[in-house]
């Protein structure tokens, strides 16, 4: 198959974030399909232009056999009208080099079939009109849930005809979808109300590359810097930081001077957070840059134990499937999650404390809880966590099952 995936904001490993497209893939391509991915070559969580020279709008290049075509859009710095007009500016450029694209770069070819991945929702409007014009079959994958998400977090006013425009595209896509891919294992209910058939969904995780399961932990307090607790990821609105910092000063006031608190990442919200740490005075936390994705395992070694910081937010009633969470499990680490949502898996494969969200008593409680259980508990913590990422996450099974999904969806078209 020649499969073309537009994902506004996809990455290689080389860099911050999910590499969920990379990874399925890499798969993919290993199993003679010709994988193309178009995203924008200015990164989401740097904030800076990453791929392209000045004057260049576009560039292909090959990772481990999966093409990415990187688009040139405008620059943002925050949640305004800069980033919508960024999205606004990636769409319309995927939707025009898309019709051209076989003739840009012949070796590409034409598709079979064209994946368009939220979270907004421009980009899969961009696919299904180049899927159109090749007459190819398209597919939509949810990865998040608009423009409910976006009322949620504040982004958008639900009163906004922006919010009721975002409604009626949702209910054409779902339609007009052959299949629906989802990362949420609870949505058949939005689905169905906006107009969706339940039938078309199929559930499709993110993963993790079992590889990074033979990573070496450290044993605890080895390096004589303490008992490390760590988050890795955005620094947003929607992860509820504030709370590790209120969970590290309560924890501080306890005595536990020894329990260090370590903040990976970067966004919208790390300056207010770094402030907000000096102005209490929290000796025990600790600001990090981020780091790519090819290098997050190893960083994850430091640590005694995760955080998984979800917020809380309605936006999980249908289902998380994080990618900070499933490498925090793969780890083999204990694990702190936090969000309202209808799964857990760190309760389901019991490694770790699922926490109520923007409750920094009870994380405070729990990590002190954590830092008095033997070793040899919190290890057996970490071997479940594996197992269960063993048994669900398995990058190489995902990629499997969408082979299948995309090869039906061709024999019924």
């Amino acid at each position: 198959m020649n499969i073309w995936i537009l994902n506004h904001y996809a990455i290689t490993p080389d860099l911050p974030g999910g590499t969920r497209h990379y990874d399925l893939g890499r798969h993919l391509a290993q199993n003679g399909h010709q994988i193309t991915i178009f995203a924008s070559s200015f990164h989401h969580y740097l904030h800076q232009e990453i791929r392209l020279g000045p004057g260049e709008k576009r560039k292909l290049h090959q990772v481990e056999g999966v093409w990415f075509l990187w688009l040139r859009t405008p620059p943002y710095e925050r949640n305004d009208w800069r980033r919508v007009h960024n999205m606004i500016a990636f769409a319309f450029r995927a939707w025009r080099t898309g019709r051209r694209l076989p003739h840009l770069f012949p070796q590409l070819g034409k598709p079979d079939v064209v994946i368009g991945s939220s979270p907004h929702l421009l980009t899969p409007l961009a696919a299904y009109r180049i899927a159109r014009h090749w007459r190819a079959a398209f597919v939509l994958e949810l990865r998040d849930i608009w423009p409910e998400a976006a009322i949620e977090l504040g982004l958008l006013n639900a009163r906004h005809p922006a919010a009721k425009v975002l409604q009626l595209l949702s209910q054409f896509l779902y339609r007009k979808a052959t299949r629906i891919i989802s990362l949420l294992p609870c949505v058949q209910e939005h689905v169905r109300t906006y107009g969706g058939t339940v039938e078309k969904i199929v559930w499709i995780p993110n993963g993790v590359e079992l590889a990074h399961l033979q990573a070496k932990g450290r044993t605890p307090g080895e390096n004589g810097d303490g008992f490390c607790v760590m988050y890795v990821g955005a620094h947003g609105q929607a992860n509820a930081l504030d709370t590790v910092l209120q969970a590290a000063a309560l924890v501080e006031q306890r005595g536990y001077s020894t329990i260090r608190f370590v903040l990976v990442g970067d966004g919208p919200e790390k300056a207010r957070l770094q402030a907000m740490a000096r102005q209490m005075q929290l000796g025990n936390v600790e600001f990090r840059d981020p780091v790519p994705k090819s290098q997050v395992f190893h960083l994850l070694q430091e640590a005694d134990a995760l955080l998984v910081q979800l917020g809380g937010t309605e936006v999980y009633r249908y289902g998380m499937s994080s990618n900070k969470l499933f490498d925090a499990m793969a780890a083999g680490k204990p694990v702190f999650s936090s969000a309202d949502a209808p799964n857990n898996p760190v309760r389901e494969a019991q490694c770790g404390f699922a926490i109520p969200p923007r409750n920094p008593e009870a994380l405070a409680e729990s990590i002190v809880h954590l830092y008095h259980l033997p070793a040899s508990e919190r290890e057996a913590m970490g071997r479940r966590a594996q197992a269960y990422i063993q048994q669900h996450h398995d990058i190489r099974k995902l990629a499997q099952r969408l082979e299948q999904t995309l090869w039906e969806v061709l024999q019924n078209q």
